[in-house]
Parts: structure tokens; sequence; C-alpha cells
């Protein structure tokens, strides 16, 4: 078999779909491993476990007010915002 016959089976409509599935891998991922690492509900070590429930006020504000979040805070929610602002505006004369 030589090294251009895989690339038979590889066709370019394929390209959008893998590489829309494989963001979403990729997000499901990261948010697992957010989740895992860093949310104050889980715990992973035997000896966290055995503390039972918790209540960290705390640590579970960090978890939700976390960077991303903070940066969109005073953001207003739109996506074409120079659209929308000429749009909304009344024209001046």
């Amino acid at each position: 078999m030589s090294p251009a016959s895989g690339w038979r089976w590889i066709r370019p409509e394929v390209y959008p779909l893998v590489c829309s599935v494989g963001t979403a891998v990729g997000l499901c991922c990261f948010t697992m491993f957010r989740s895992i690492t860093s949310h104050p509900e889980v715990r992973v070590k035997k000896a966290d476990r055995a503390a039972g429930y918790l209540e960290n006020y705390e640590e579970g504000q960090k978890y939700r007010e976390h960077t991303f979040r903070h940066f969109l805070k005073d953001k207003r929610p739109q996506i074409f915002r120079a659209i929308n602002k000429a749009f909304s505006e009344p024209e001046r004369d």
C-alpha cells in the first residue's frame, strides 16, 4: 500500500465536519477538565471526600466569576455592534 493511497479516502467535503466535531470535542474536554480540577463541589482525593459537605462560598464565587466572565461583565450582548449601532441610532443631518 503506497503512502498516497491513504489520501484517496479523505475527501475535501469532510473537512468542515471534522473541524466542527473536533471543536466540539475540544470544548467538551476543556469543560470536563475545568470542572474536575477547579469546581468546589468535586473532590477527587479521598481525604477531601472524607470531609463531607463543605460550605465554602468564597471558593464557589471564585469558580463562578472566572476570568472570561469578568471580561464580559461590562460588554453588551451583541454580535454585530457596528451594524446594530448603525440601524438603531437616528441619522443626523
